[in-house]
């Protein structure tokens, strides 16, 4: 059996080589950098990261279930600490050799049953046919920056090429846009920019980072409980810790709590309080240094940074492979392609308090399902049938999240959860007891 070609060598796709030598499927993975660690390793030429990054989730929230931080590391890692931690996952699971790294995936394309991949390293690109494709290069590479109304003669980056607040010194500066990045972001420039604005289109939901002494993801333990009380519990949390967005002059959310992502950053707050950052509305439009906002008012700045998110890309594949609808690939669980049993789409997904946990159950399917057809079960083709019948369907547990791009791919986490792995159970049914065993703490098939 020829291997299957894993793009990227973030935690998705390390768990996903992981998960795939678990069940003895050969594979090889594709990294563009000279180690692991994805978007954490900020001198990846494909990071986006910042200086000043931490998680906006705690580590006992986010990190792999069987590899846990250490409890030296803080409760909210920095970019450093992730990286450290990535590298010493492929160390410990032996990952290393199974990577190439320094090598660019330029192309893939279908082959018969299989994928003829072309890679570029020091120049020399190399074509080679393998069984499947799994991506796992990430969502945040690739900047969504909308060109602004009118012509601006400032400095104008997007939050993607950002680094170090160095680049604000005594300067008038405007972010545009309010999520975790672009609250980050005005936050460091507090402390070098002559004056610091932030402009927002609609309004958020904040979240303090603590509550009570504990990290705020980690209240409540274990209970699930039901969506309407968790946002009555979490909104009266809000206004004991923060209050609300109107009274430090921003617009309030027209939506509700967990619809869109919340951002996770008191320290705005406590900023355009003490008048250190000036709320904005939307800019109507901009003529050399000036910017006019839509309530009126016009001010001119030094140097604007676009915290406008990101779009999906997958450059070195034809869309029309990814069964891709309106923002995002429209597929099962946004992994499972409808009509192809050797395609998948790995971490293409966000959800609050998903961390890489559910990220490495998504591997655990993958691998199985892809196991399982190998072999030929029955399991394999219920679920089968299944893709092909719910490819369009969205595990949101009933949420309404807002349309937009960011939110293509947002699922409910715990909804989520539980279709994995009551899929992951039905694949496991064709698996007699002889067939298993545990290696390195996972599941193991022999032959």
């Amino acid at each position: 059996m020829k291997p299957y070609a894993v793009i990227g060598a973030g935690p998705m796709g390390l768990c996903t080589v992981r998960n795939l030598l678990r069940l003895g499927i050969p594979c090889i993975g594709f990294e563009v950098h000279s180690d692991v660690g994805g978007l954490w390793d900020i001198n990846s030429p494909t990071s986006t990261m910042y200086e000043s990054a931490h998680l906006i989730s705690s580590k006992r929230m986010t990190e792999f279930a069987d590899f846990p931080m250490d409890e030296s590391v803080a409760d909210y890692p920095s970019h450093r600490d992730m990286g450290d931690y990535f590298r010493s996952y492929a160390r410990e699971f032996g990952l290393y050799g199974h990577y190439e790294f320094d090598t660019e995936v330029v192309q893939c394309v279908r082959s018969g049953d299989g994928w003829l991949v072309t890679t570029r390293r020091n120049w020399q690109e190399k074509t080679r046919e393998f069984s499947g494709l799994l991506i796992a290069s990430g969502t945040l590479h690739y900047p969504n920056q909308p060109e602004l109304p009118g012509q601006y003669t400032g400095k104008l980056i997007h939050s993607s090429q950002y680094r170090s607040p160095e680049i604000f010194a005594g300067k008038r500066v405007l972010l545009i846009g309010c999520g975790n990045s672009g609250a980050d972001i005005a936050v460091d420039a507090v402390h070098r920019a002559r004056s610091v604005d932030i402009s927002l289109r609609r309004g958020y939901h904040f979240l303090p980072k603590y509550f009570s002494g504990r990290p705020i993801d980690q209240l409540g333990g274990k209970f699930k409980l039901p969506l309407t009380l968790k946002r009555r519990l979490t909104k009266a949390l809000i206004r004991l810790s923060l209050g609300s967005p109107s009274q430090y002059g921003l617009p309030e959310p027209k939506y509700q709590l967990f619809e869109s992502h919340p951002v996770v950053n008191s320290l705005l707050l406590h900023h355009i309080g003490h008048g250190d950052i000036n709320p904005r509305p939307a800019i109507k439009s901009v003529d050399g240094h000036k910017v006019h906002f839509s309530a009126g008012e016009c001010e001119e700045y030094d140097l604007i940074v676009q915290a406008t998110g990101y779009k999906l890309h997958y450059p070195f594949v034809d869309k029309a492979e990814l069964n891709w609808n309106g923002y995002a690939p429209s597929l099962y669980l946004n992994i499972f392609h409808p009509k192809s049993d050797n395609l998948f789409m790995m971490g293409m997904i966000e959800a609050a308090g998903l961390g890489w946990e559910g990220r490495n159950m998504q591997a655990e399917l993958v691998a199985l399902y892809v196991h399982q057809l190998i072999a030929g079960v029955s399991s394999a083709n219920r679920f089968r049938k299944v893709i092909q019948q719910k490819s369009a369907k969205r595990i949101d547990g009933g949420m309404r999240y807002l349309d937009l791009e960011r939110m293509a791919y947002y699922v409910h986490k715990d909804s989520y959860l539980k279709v994995i792995k009551k899929h992951k159970a039905d694949l496991l049914k064709d698996l007699s007891p002889r067939a298993l065993t545990y290696q390195a703490g996972g599941l193991q098939a022999t032959s």
